[in-house]
């Protein structure tokens, strides 16, 4: 059985949280985004009730991670993210974060073994 918070919409400002979308200097949530966003990407389609408010359900949550991950964290450009949603609809976060790990870690190993071996020169020079 679900847990009605798992499958409940969430309103704008609960999905700022989620997606920790705050204003570093006014630490107060920045939801123009996720409006923002909208306007940009055609998978985002929240339910919008009485009072123009907008909810969004889980799927659509999921969706705007990828899109901050790819945007804040892989600094792709929007039209950069729109093609990676159109041609990979179903891509897992989970395998892209890792992924970008292990080429930052491959790149940090390379300029390592390049110090080591810069260090072993200037030893024999010495």
């Amino acid at each position: 059985m679900n847990d009605k918070s798992e499958i409940a919409y969430k309103s704008i400002g609960e999905v700022a949280k989620i997606l920790n979308l705050v204003n570093q200097k006014t630490g107060k949530l920045n939801t123009h985004t996720l409006r923002f966003w909208e306007k940009h990407f055609k998978q985002i389609k929240p339910k919008i009730f009485a009072g123009k408010r907008r909810y969004y359900d889980t799927n659509t949550i999921e969706i705007l991670k990828k899109i901050k991950f790819l945007l804040k964290e892989q600094g792709m450009t929007i039209s950069g993210v729109k093609k990676c949603l159109y041609n990979k609809n179903n891509f897992d976060l989970d395998v892209l974060k890792n992924s970008s790990i292990n080429k930052k870690n491959d790149y940090l190993k390379s300029k390592l073994s390049k110090i080591s071996n810069l260090i072993k020169e200037i030893k024999k020079l010495s």
